[in-house]
This record gives structure tokens, sequence and C-alpha cells, in this order.
């Protein structure tokens, strides 16, 4: 679904944050993606990540997964439920099934991903018979911002 926003002031600060993080990641010469995962009822971030997968010579180092992996030591608890992760670009298929297996409650994220992405494109993993769990999805929030910031990104390197 199109962004819509539960509460619009609310996700635009997650989602600027996790711009902010994108940016980290690109100034490290990591792809500029960025997550934020937050309670929505508590709206206290629980983990933030970027990409990290060439300082941490690690090809699961995306930063859904890192986020992830953080709020779970975090809360000591491998599922996530209910929270919400807000991405800067749609989740690629490794992505999308960790955050299913993680049981998170709402996935918002940026810029579509026509070559990677997995949840609008490609496989579109959560509506797969075979998915456990699927978050509410809202994409598009500052969509524009966070595919010039990665065309600007790959052109530079090109």
């Amino acid at each position: 679904m199109l962004w819509g926003g539960m509460d619009d002031d609310f996700d635009l600060e997650m989602m600027r944050r996790a711009m902010e993080l994108a940016q980290a990641a690109a100034d490290a010469g990591e792809a500029p993606i960025g997550a934020v995962l937050v309670d929505p009822v508590t709206r206290q971030v629980v983990a933030e990540a970027y990409n990290e997968p060439i300082r941490l010579s690690d090809p699961t180092g995306h930063a859904e997964i890192l986020a992830m992996r953080s709020a779970a030591a975090k809360l000591a608890n491998y599922r996530l439920s209910g929270l919400t992760l807000y991405v800067t670009l749609e989740p690629c298929a490794m992505c999308a099934g960790a955050i299913s297996h993680a049981r998170i409650g709402r996935l918002v994220y940026g810029a579509s991903d026509e070559k990677g992405g997995a949840v609008v494109n490609g496989p579109r993993f959560f509506e797969q018979a075979t998915c456990h769990s699927r978050p509410v999805l809202e994409n598009g929030l500052l969509a524009d911002e966070s595919a010039a910031m990665l065309k600007a990104f790959f052109r530079a390197r090109r």
C-alpha cells in the first residue's frame, strides 16, 4: 500500500532518521540504505543501522538485518512482534524473509527497487503462501529523496 501514514509526523521523523543513516553508509563507501526499528506504542527507537556488508565482510550486512540483530539482542528475543521497521529502500528477498521470521508488525519503506526488491517487485515475498508472517506494508515515504541518494551514490562510482 502506498504510504498514507498512520502518524504522518512521526513516520516522517523516523524515515528522516533512516535517511541520515543512509547518508552515513554512503560516507563510509557503503550503499546508502538506512533502517530504524521502533516500538510504535512507546515511540522509542529500539535499534538502527545502515548497510555495512563491505566493512563487515558480511553479505548479510544489510541495514535491515543489522537493525533486527541489534533489536533482538537488546530485547533478548528473536521475535520482534509489533515493531515498525523504517527502511529507505524496498527490502531484498533475504531481508524480507528475516522481516517475516522476526514477526515485524509494520514495514515502511521509501524507494522501490525494481532490480533487487522483493516486496512489491521481484518475488513479492509477503504474498507467497509459504510466508509465515506478513507486516502491514506502506511504501513511498521519502521515496524520491531515497532514490536520488542511491542514484547519486552509484553514478559517482561508475
